[in-house]
């Protein structure tokens, strides 16, 4: 099998580098909704992103099934539950996930640096994928994101680092500060990819995020809220290909 990034890359070049987050804020019939928008909106993602808070009412076969219907649609699959624990207890965990049959996981690198190894080491035998964050979306994340850990560092450097380090296959930089995704690209180049939540409703621009570097577009509420997802997701997946 190819590694992650080679069929998220494949797929993005088809139909657009729109993720869906399908990260509804009630779990009432999340199986049959995820199921829907998979095969509604297919044709224009090239990924399907579950929360933590969506998976947490889900059985195992109903995450199962979620994943058979995303994959038999040309979707690849991302958890995100911003893992960060000890070693074992990351190996547990992420050995359950891809059983599920998820091809990537968000992570939290400030489990450190062994840590983030031994799991993207384990992911990549297995042709999965690690995206750790990097900087996220909230207007918040700023206070915490950006605070000096080490001399001039700032923490979202050192995240940076940590990832380029450890190869992980991306990192989260948030679509509302394309000047950090300037930055991260600037440093990465083509070692990994940028994920970028928070366009539309959070107040991201496509064009903008593209333009300063973003390879991923992770979309939401704009387009679960939509009177129309159809119509916004062809819209966004169009607008992505303008790099």
């Amino acid at each position: 099998m190819t590694s992650f990034r080679a069929r998220i890359k494949h797929l993005s070049e088809e139909k657009g580098s729109i993720i869906l987050a399908n990260d509804y804020s009630s779990s009432k019939n999340i199986e049959s909704k995820t199921i829907k928008n998979i095969k509604a909106l297919h044709n224009y993602l090239c990924g399907l992103k579950l929360n933590f808070h969506v998976l947490l009412p889900l059985g195992v076969k109903e995450i199962k099934k979620i994943n058979d219907v995303a994959h038999d649609h040309g979707l690849v699959t991302i958890a995100d539950i911003k893992l960060n624990d000890i070693g074992n207890t990351n190996k547990i965990t992420s050995e359950f996930l891809w059983n599920c049959g998820f091809d990537a996981i968000i992570v939290n690198p400030i489990m450190g640096k062994t840590s983030l190894k031994n799991l993207a080491d384990s992911a990549h035998k297995k042709s999965k994928g690690i995206i750790t964050l990097c900087h996220m979306s909230a207007p918040e994340a700023k206070h915490t994101y950006e605070l000096q850990v080490t001399g001039k560092t700032r923490l979202y450097q050192l995240f940076l680092k940590l990832a380029l380090l450890q190869k992980v296959d991306g990192i989260i930089v948030g679509a509302t500060f394309p000047q950090i995704i300037q930055y991260c690209k600037n440093k990465v180049k083509a070692r990994l990819d940028i994920y970028s939540p928070g366009i539309g409703i959070q107040g991201g621009e496509v064009h903008k995020v593209i333009s300063s570097g973003s390879d991923f577009l992770i979309v939401g509420r704009t387009i679960l809220s939509s009177k129309n997802p159809l119509d916004i997701t062809k819209k966004l997946s169009q607008q992505s290909f303008s790099k």
